[in-house]
């Protein structure tokens, strides 16, 4: 026993030390040594997913194909959204391939646009009465500033109004399967922003794609808590998490220097879509809700002290204001606890 504990307490501080040093801790590097080394890698197999009906968005390619692939072989039933029926088809057939899972379907949308959104989350709610686990995984660089509905800036919209409304949508088909979860693929580049509640209003003097994305990101783990905070006691859970630095054709097209310079420690795909899987699969009560988390760990949302917000109810005015953007013509915004027959 005592060996055991000495074993767990250094795997904890080689942890904690990567996370220090940045660097490390979100390349391939940290991921090697903390599955090396860290219970939550070396315990029994993850539970499988039989039964079970996940949506991904953003899964025709990168982090989202590999986490659908991964969620599918372990029994899961996936339904995924898609921009573009071609490319949705041949995601389907490869994931379907790489599975061996027969249960794997789409439904397109743009997350760019609000009433697309709508129009899938009918379509599925028509199809399904429960949903088991949603994953907001789907998110753009905009190298530059494209206003969209209502003048908000796109990446806002696909990554922040977007995940709200899609979220907002299925909630009742998610408390139908409670205990039931949200899990949020947000990105290290937030630890860099703090949150904004006006950043539905982004403006496009000195706009830079990367700072919205990373503003964006921020909200999303802001948001995630929030969602928790309100949810708390209903049977879904809200998880955010980073999946570290990751080769994926979205990053070799936005930040290609970035990929030049790190390309030998980046993160496969399959690799980044490990805590996506986890916490898809993992007991309820071993997660909680609420939390940040990254290899499989939960995570300080804050490593530098000037991006922790000035407002402490930033969370909770944005959470409103998107809940008031989001409510369809003659329906009220949420409050608390909504009227889930008016969702």
């Amino acid at each position: 026993m005592a060996g055991g504990r000495g074993v767990t307490g250094f795997g904890t501080a080689v942890d904690a030390a990567l996370d220090a040093l940045v660097v490390p801790g979100f390349s391939r590097i940290g991921l090697a040594a903390r599955t090396a080394l860290l219970p939550e890698f070396t315990a029994a197999d993850l539970p499988r997913l039989d039964g079970k009906t996940v949506i991904v968005t953003g899964a025709t390619s990168g982090i989202g194909y590999a986490a659908a692939v991964a969620l599918a072989r372990r029994g899961a039933a996936v339904h995924f959204l898609a921009r573009d029926r071609g490319r949705a088809e041949r995601a389907r057939r490869g994931i379907a391939a790489a599975s061996g899972a027969a249960s794997i379907s789409y439904g397109l949308a743009d997350l760019e646009d609000p009433d697309s959104v709508r129009a899938f989350a009918r379509q599925f709610r028509a199809a399904h009465d429960r949903l088991d686990v949603l994953i907001h995984n789907a998110g753009t660089i905009h190298p530059e500033f494209t206003a969209g509905p209502a003048g908000i800036e796109l990446t806002v919209v696909g990554q922040v109004v977007a995940p709200f409304l899609l979220t907002r949508l299925l909630i009742p088909a998610l408390l139908a399967a409670a205990p039931s979860r949200v899990i949020t693929v947000s990105s290290g580049g937030m630890y860099t922003q703090r949150i904004d509640p006006a950043i539905l209003q982004l403006p496009a003097f000195r706009y830079r794609g990367v700072t919205a994305y990373a503003k964006a990101k921020r909200a999303q783990v802001a948001l995630s808590r929030e969602w928790a905070r309100r949810f708390a006691g209903t049977g879904v859970a809200f998880h955010a998490m980073h999946p570290g630095w990751v080769d994926t054709p979205g990053i070799a097209a936005a930040l290609p220097g970035f990929r030049r310079l790190t390309r030998s420690i980046l993160l496969t795909p399959e690799q980044a879509a490990d805590t996506i899987v986890w916490l898809a699969a993992m007991p309820p009560e071993r997660l909680g809700s609420g939390r940040f988390w990254h290899d499989r760990r939960p995570r300080p949302e804050h490593m530098l002290p000037w991006t922790h917000g000035k407002d402490p109810a930033a969370a909770r005015k944005l959470w409103d204001h998107l809940a008031a953007f989001t409510a369809s013509p003659g329906q009220p915004g949420m409050a608390s606890r909504p009227d889930l027959d008016r969702v």
